[in-house]
């Protein structure tokens, strides 16, 4: 008995463990697809690598994605604030990877990690609250690219601080950071990245009195809009 149990010992002691791991996935700057085992861009993918009982491994999607726990209230603050959901998606997932409890060295907190300052402009009481911190990070998003007109530019204010952006002229300053993340939502929102707001304007007559109210789904009476604020 015992030299078939050393027997056995040995035989489980040389055959090949296959530990389970993860995938990362992403694009860089100049739009490649990037693959490592080590989530070096916060817009990674990621992916679990499952072992199989043959010599080949196979890979699925993690299972729970943390961008669809929060994808109505994406959906509900950026149709509000005239925004593209996808260019606020692909904001949250540059700042925390959809992670609501993130707080950076510099004391931003959140999904669209607000600052002290801004979550106090914007009356929040709990920037660590989903619906809380979405609803100020797209207000003050829109009333960035309110400002600047102009969407990039909006975004580098959005991560290098508007003092940053008039000091080098109302442009995006030379920052690799600032730049690379402006270069990384672009490349997540293509169709932001061209003003596509994706909100329309219906008008609907209620006791007489026209009433405008504004949606993303469109309907066979609704006119497409461009960067509505919704106040």
């Amino acid at each position: 008995m015992l030299r078939r149990l050393l027997l056995a010992a040995a035989l489980t002691a040389s055959m090949p463990v296959v530990a389970s791991a993860q995938i990362y996935t992403w694009r860089d700057a100049g739009g490649n697809l990037v693959m490592s085992d080590k989530p070096k861009d916060p817009a990674a993918h990621s992916y679990a690598v499952a072992p199989t009982n043959g010599t080949i491994r196979t890979t699925r999607p993690v299972v729970i994605s943390r961008a669809e726990r929060f994808a109505a209230l994406v959906e509900e603050q950026a149709t509000r604030q005239g925004l593209s959901p996808d260019l606020v998606r692909a904001v949250i997932q540059a700042e925390s990877g959809f992670n609501p409890r993130a707080r950076s060295v510099k004391g931003a907190m959140g999904l669209m990690q607000l600052m002290p300052e801004t979550a106090a402009e914007y009356g929040v009481s709990n920037a660590y609250d989903p619906e809380q911190n979405i609803r100020a990070g797209t207000a003050y998003l829109a009333s960035l690219i309110d400002r600047y007109n102009d969407e990039g530019v909006a975004l580098a204010a959005y991560n290098a601080g508007p003092g940053a952006v008039d000091k080098y002229g109302r442009t995006i300053p030379p920052y690799r950071e600032t730049r690379n993340y402006v270069a990384r939502i672009r490349n997540a929102a293509p169709s932001a990245a061209r003003g596509s707001s994706g909100v329309y304007r219906t008008v609907e007559i209620v006791d007489g009195q026209p009433v405008v109210r504004y949606s993303n789904k469109r309907t066979a009476d609704a006119a497409p809009v461009h960067a509505v604020r919704i106040q």
